[in-house]
């Protein structure tokens, strides 16, 4: 029965954590898409960056300007991006003190002209009626809009981004049973704010030396007594993170989950251990009862059940977060096992400040005091 009451642990952790979460509805921007700039960081996003581009020529209300940083790129990324006629920023090096992206945001922000301003890494796209559905959300919400895009998966490796998926929309608190107010989190990806706001927390300047910048940025909107919205993006907002291969994947995770992990609400974050540890027992007790069945013991009942209810919630999960498959919801153990080495060798790198490699760049993930 224990190894049924660790499935029991873990469908109550994730119905506390995500629940039903909200999704980014279709809407009307009337006419307001034409007061958005939107602002792309891009570093070697030459295989990204034309199904972006491509999605924000095709929407239902056009932008009134799309400005793309090329961050000191090696590939054709500025050459793309001037092909689609926007506007293109070459960024210097990084100064001390500042991490790559946060740089390129701000010297997006310093180009924008227009009172709305929409963040959007080039590895996500919009549905042709996306931008629309952004802008009135936010005209309803004021603040900080933060979306999570649909995870679209092509490669097999890809479904290993499943649990870190999962663990980062549970730890953060925008969905389900939240306990801390007001919201402190934010989704990178896709982000929203006028540009008055944005000038009273200090922008991305204030965070300039964040590698989870979306995290702190949150925080500052909720200081300033902004309101900061989460939302699923549904239809309407999605991304491949991580297309370059395995290693990619490795460094991109291991540069963001351990930091992440010390800016989400702390009974958040151990409702989100609880359901790793849940589940990472019925994954041993389940595969330990196979093997001591193929050595003469009875049939592990209870084990196989638990591995069934923590294979059906984990794949009503990913029916709103990712086109990950039920294959990936089955085989959970391999995913499970691949987040808690990466996690760890996050928490070391971040413990021991030890750079991390990412586009080429030594980042340092930090955790700052107080955090």
């Amino acid at each position: 029965m224990l190894v049924l009451s660790f499935a029991v642990v873990a469908l109550a952790a994730a119905a506390w954590l995500i629940g039903r979460p909200r999704r980014l509805g279709n809407g009307r921007s009337e006419g307001d898409a034409a007061n958005v700039s939107v602002i792309i960081p891009a570093r070697d996003e030459a295989v990204n960056l034309p199904r972006l581009l491509a999605s924000l020529a095709a929407s239902v209300a056009k932008p009134g300007e799309v400005i793309v940083v090329d961050d000191g790129s090696t590939d054709d990324t500025a050459a793309i991006a001037t092909s689609f006629g926007v506007t293109v920023v070459t960024a210097p090096a990084p100064p001390l003190g500042w991490v790559g992206k946060t740089w390129a945001c701000h010297l997006g922000s310093q180009r924008a002209q227009l009172p709305v301003l929409v963040f959007l890494d080039a590895d996500t796209w919009l549905a042709p009626g996306g931008l629309d559905a952004i802008v009135a959300q936010h005209r309803r919400s004021h603040g900080l809009l933060s979306v999570q895009p649909y995870h679209c998966v092509r490669r097999a490796y890809e479904r290993l981004s499943v649990v870190f998926n999962v663990v980062s929309l549970m730890g953060s608190g925008a969905f389900g049973l939240r306990i801390a107010r007001p919201m402190r989190v934010a989704f990178g990806p896709c982000l929203v704010t006028s540009a008055a706001d944005y000038g009273r927390v200090g922008g991305h300047e204030a965070v300039r030396h964040e590698v989870v910048e979306d995290m702190a940025l949150a925080a500052r909107y909720a200081d300033a007594t902004l309101p900061v919205t989460c939302l699923l993006g549904g239809d309407l907002v999605a991304f491949r993170m991580y297309p370059l291969g395995l290693l990619s994947l490795v460094h991109g995770w291991r540069k963001n989950i351990a930091v992440g992990a010390t800016r989400a609400p702390v009974a958040n974050v151990l409702l989100a251990v609880a359901w790793v540890a849940a589940v990472s027992a019925v994954s041993a007790a389940f595969l330990a009862g196979l093997v001591a069945w193929a050595f003469g013991s009875g049939p592990p009942v209870a084990g196989a059940i638990a591995w069934s209810v923590v294979t059906v919630q984990i794949a009503i999960m990913l029916r709103r977060i990712g086109s990950f498959g039920i294959a990936t919801a089955l085989l959970f153990p391999v995913s499970v096992a691949f987040f808690i080495v990466v996690f760890i060798q996050s928490m070391v790198a971040t413990a021991l400040r030890r750079p991390v490699e990412w586009r080429g760049r030594a980042v340092i993930a930090r955790v700052e005091p107080g955090s």
